[in-house]
């Protein structure tokens, strides 16, 4: 697989002289880390990691983050490789520790996210002992890892560290779990720099076929009716100026999935919006009256399609994505391309300019565009002056702008953050999509400051998701990290909640928190934490609000925006229905008349 070399190694030494020290595992761990690149590790000490915790005391080039539970290490690690583009590292000890880490990993794996897990293990002579705070984690995370590794021998820790990084940054970017059992770190080893990785089976395509652009070409050339299905893999392959140049130079219409918000412009006017479940009416109906679609590194999830054998009934696919697990899984692929999407995009348009027709698409954007003109995003406002999380949204989105980072959680304060922000950059939008993971947003907001200071960064939170993972704040608080919480404050968990209104009888079982009793009171939990706290329950107020936070620079900021319990997001596709029955609001559905 050829020599891993890092930028540091000193001149003297060659590919044919590798720097050889005696050191203990623990120090070849921390060694390696520094050789790779890391300058940030999220983490909490215990007894099989501690041997490593003794040589990070003394590393200069890596910044131990000590987080409060190892759920946040492992969120902190995937908000910091999705601002960067670099693999997040988090470290946890053996049994709990590790097991708390399988959520996030869970997570990473779901949106493809390159992170290093390392964890402690219990010695080598007591693995399968039910030894104290034993856990076989690497068995636990073979479903949820693109690959895990436990080492037992402290020579083999170099290699390892390379390989894992290696892995979780190539090809479809997904977690890596390193397991170390003590005595490996503990017992002394030569350190050989550089290493040669041993990985013969892992060759992950990259070139698409040309046959296979040739024939995308021609389909899009002879379509009708085509639309740019843009997932989260365009951004994964930082594909978003040769996205642009397929779009304008061939007019078709663009959508973008949920992980792919920012990827394409919001303001540009061939952007129909996001699809799916919570999707704009234009973007569904799109997909549905398509007649081809070019389908780039997204994986036909069930939230964007629906009942699957309703969706886009009269379509072609292309379908682009640089794991060949995922074409024709959910949907058929007519015409399927292997590939790195940033080459894909590139050479399909170079294709369309060699084949040199032009689509006519006049005729599907006047449907298109009556779509969008009448059944826009909208929202209710409240008579009794309760504030609508939808204005907050819209207006965080105009205050702070398009070149901050946002992150949210899951649940509505997640889609009303994805539908009524406008997101022009790639990367600016990080949320859990596919696992949907509640207290996500704060440790990856904190994870994104810190690989991106430079970068104002929101946390879009709910009430309930805020309560899983608040702790974080202490953290952000005592290591300078000046990220801003909006907590959307219904009350309520409030998705499971708009579910129970429609399809349960109003029957609200166990999901009011009782936050009007302000128990816990969200601005006395900031201070408690070192941090600022503000409320906002009147429209009127919102403005200031944001910008009371925006200049507050040294420390985090928790706004507690207490809105009204009643607010749903829409448009809807109820769960296990076509697209086709997207509803706008309540009992109101689009009329397709357009089409006909």
């Amino acid at each position: 697989m050829g020599h891993f070399l890092c930028r540091n190694t000193p001149s003297s030494v060659t590919r044919n002289e590798p720097m050889t020290e005696q050191m203990t595992g623990a120090q070849a761990l921390v060694r390696a880390l520094e050789q790779v690149g890391v300058d940030t590790v999220f983490g909490i000490p215990g007894g099989a990691i501690l041997p490593a915790y003794d040589p990070l005391y003394d590393s200069k080039k890596v910044r131990h983050v000590l987080v409060r539970h190892e759920q946040g290490a492992g969120h902190a690690a995937e908000g910091y490789a999705q601002a960067t583009g670099r693999v997040g590292v988090c470290m946890a000890t053996s049994g709990p520790g590790a097991t708390n880490l399988v959520t996030p990993i869970a997570d990473a794996y779901m949106d493809s996210v390159p992170i290093v897990a390392i964890t402690g293990q219990v010695a080598s002579a007591a693995i399968g002992t039910d030894a104290f705070q034993e856990a076989d984690i690497s068995g636990i995370t073979m479903p949820i890892t693109k690959h895990n590794f436990l080492v037992t021998d402290p020579a083999d820790i170099p290699r390892t560290i390379v390989e894992a990084f290696h892995i979780a940054a190539t090809g479809r970017p997904g977690p890596v779990l390193v397991d170390i059992s003590k005595d490996a770190l503990q017992a002394t080893t030569t350190y050989t720099w550089p290493v040669q990785m041993q990985l013969p089976g892992y060759r992950p395509v990259t070139r698409p076929h040309s046959k296979q652009i040739r024939e995308a070409a021609r389909l899009i050339a002879e379509a009708k009716r085509p639309v740019l299905y843009v997932g989260g893999g365009v951004h994964k392959a930082t594909a978003s100026p040769e996205l642009l140049e397929l779009a304008e130079l061939t007019g078709i219409p663009v959508i973008t999935t949920l992980m792919a918000r920012g990827t394409f412009p919001d303001s540009h006017r061939q952007h129909l919006g996001m699809p799916g479940m919570h999707g704009t009416v234009a973007a569904v109906g799109a997909l549905q009256r398509s007649d081809l679609m070019i389908v780039l590194g997204a994986r036909f999830d069930d939230r964007v399609t629906g009942r699957l054998d309703t969706f886009a009934p009269h379509a072609k696919v292309v379908h682009a994505d640089i794991d060949p697990a995922e074409i024709s899984k959910n949907r058929h692929a007519d015409v399927p391309i292997v590939g790195d999407c940033k080459e894909v995009i590139s050479d399909l348009v170079a294709a369309i300019k060699a084949d040199g027709r032009k689509g006519d698409y006049a005729e599907w954007w006047r449907h298109l565009d009556a779509y969008r003109e009448t059944y826009a995003l909208g929202y209710e406002t409240y008579e009794d002056g309760s504030l609508a999380p939808q204005y907050i949204m819209e207006r965080i989105g105009a205050l702070v702008g398009p070149d901050a980072i946002y992150t949210a959680g899951v649940g509505q304060h997640q889609m009303w953050a994805a539908q009524f922000i406008g997101y022009e950059n790639p990367g600016s939008f990080i949320n859990s999509g596919g696992a949907g993971t509640m207290g996500f947003a704060v440790p990856a907001a904190m994870g994104a400051k810190m690989g991106r200071p430079d970068k104002e960064v929101w946390a879009i939170d709910g009430d309930g998701c805020f309560q899983m993972t608040n702790q974080e704040l202490a953290t952000c608080a005592l290591e300078g990290v000046p990220i801003k919480i909006a907590v959307i404050n219904n009350g309520n968990l409030g998705m499971v909640r708009q579910w129970q209104t429609l399809f349960y009888d109003q029957r609200y079982s166990n999901t009011d928190l009782q936050s009007s009793r302000r128990i816990p009171d969200f601005v006395k939990l900031a201070e408690a934490y070192g941090c600022v706290g503000l409320r906002c329950e009147r429209p009127e107020d919102v403005d200031d609000t944001i910008r009371k936070a925006m200049e507050i620079t040294d420390m985090p900021v928790v706004i507690d925006f207490v809105v009204h319990a009643d607010a749903m997001v829409w448009p809807m596709v109820a769960a296990g229905t076509s697209n086709d029955d997207i509803k706008y609001a309540r009992d109101m559905a689009p009329k397709w008349e357009h089409e006909d």
